[in-house]
């Protein structure tokens, strides 16, 4: 068994653990990371949001990916039968931020990450699984198991899990909690989009609602394949009977805009589905460790958000962590916990206002309010923090309110 000693270890090689590498790498910080996986790897997460932009510029992580030509993601697309549409534009959103980001294969996207760490000499051991923690008041001692089953062991004085669905430090230390988001589910696949239309329409992101709380994401990837899926309820997606790729398959059925595109395509891998994806914890810290991205809080996918507090997350965790290395005082619980669960809260509202329909309501009112609609896009790009914004700052009456004048507008309407 051999012992390696560094001052902060990563568990995972995702985006998140790849921004906090790269920070702590540049203030000369000694990291390693590990990574359960091999890369390239599959994962969900693919649509990205103009908010982690800024992450990837700040920790030297942007040109790296700027040269893979990811498809260019300006905003979103959202429609609902019978032909009611919505699209954001990121460049017309309250504030000041990005206004575009990507819509990528994770497996190559990653990839790239974690590729560039490695020629600036940071060490990452990939197919290395965590099996146990211990921490005393000096640091931690963590066990890690090869694929043959060997065990060494890694001493550092902070442990950031950015583990994502592996979740490894809730596990082992008893973290986790219910999530206040309702049980969806997921089922997904990519597809050779050998009917993608030219043009614009070929590759614009669109959530394609077919009922309040069933809807289907279309991500076209700049290598000529689509990521397709469909999010809702548990019980209702495990009702369709089959296979995953009979169940997509049949789902597929209830897009009135994409059945023809995708009827008949073969789907390059067996449909995944993830079940009730939406996940809490009790605590994002404690003595010698922090949580980051999925391993703290995972939403519901349906405003891309999941990366987004990753990198966020990622960044301000290595500077904090950074800090107090430098024998600084950091009072975790306010300038970590408080803050990450102000954008949490912000999202989680419109999370929860989707599937009650209030948001939806205001999505396709048949008149558009541009203010309104430029303070939500801002929030849809991930600028959560921006108290400047109205839909930021009072995010928690200001969706219902808005909804409540968009539905008494239809009434006088419809009404005679």
């Amino acid at each position: 068994m051999k012992n390696q000693n560094v001052d902060v270890l990563i568990i995972g090689a995702g985006p998140s653990g790849a921004v906090a590498a790269a920070y702590l790498h540049h203030q000369g910080i000694s990291v390693k990371v590990v990574e359960k996986n091999r890369f390239p790897r599959f994962v969900i997460g693919e649509s990205l949001i103009p908010r982690c932009m800024d992450h990837f510029e700040a920790v030297g992580l942007l040109d790296c990916l700027e040269e893979k030509g990811f498809e260019i993601k300006k905003g979103a697309r959202f429609i609902r039968k019978p032909g009611q549409v919505c699209e954001f534009d990121f460049a017309e959103k309250h504030g000041e931020g990005w206004d575009w980001t990507w819509q990528v294969p994770r497996a190559d996207f990653d990839k790239a990450l974690t590729d560039e760490l490695q020629k600036w000499g940071l060490d990452i051991d990939f197919e290395k699984e965590v099996v146990d923690v211990e921490f005393s008041g000096t640091g931690s001692k963590t066990t890690i198991k090869d694929s043959a089953g060997d065990l060494d062991t890694i001493e550092a004085k902070y442990i950031i899990d950015s583990s994502g669905y592996g979740r490894v430090l809730p596990r082992l230390l008893g973290l986790d909690k219910p999530s206040e988001i309702p049980k969806h589910s997921s089922i997904f696949t990519h597809v050779k989009d050998i009917r993608r239309p030219e043009g614009r329409e070929g590759t614009m992101i669109t959530f394609d609602v077919v009922s309040q709380e069933t809807w289907l994401w279309v991500i076209p990837f700049s290598n000529g394949t689509t990521s397709i899926g469909y999010v809702g309820p548990t019980e209702y997606l495990e009702s369709f009977e089959g296979t995953t790729t009979d169940k997509l398959a049949k789902m597929m059925e209830l897009s009135c805009y994409y059945f023809d595109r995708f009827d008949g395509v073969d789907y390059l891998f067996e449909p995944k589905m993830i079940r009730n994806f939406s996940k809490s914890v009790k605590q994002l810290y404690g003595p010698g460790y922090v949580l980051t991205g999925n391993s703290a809080e995972f939403l519901d996918p349906v405003f891309s958000s999941g990366v987004a507090f990753a990198t966020e997350s990622a960044y301000l965790a290595a500077k904090l962590i950074t800090r107090e290395l430098d024998g600084e005082k950091i009072d975790w619980e306010t300038q970590y916990t408080q803050y990450i669960l102000e954008g949490v809260g912000v999202f989680s509202t419109y999370v929860k206002e989707w599937y009650t329909g209030n948001l939806q309501k205001i999505f396709f009112h048949t008149s558009v309010n541009e203010s309104i609609k430029r303070q939500i896009c801002a929030v849809l790009a991930g600028y959560v923090w921006d108290k400047s914004n109205p839909f930021v700052k009072n995010h928690d009456r200001l969706v219902k309110t808005v909804a409540h004048i968009a539905d008494m507008e239809m009434s006088r309407t419809v009404d005679p």
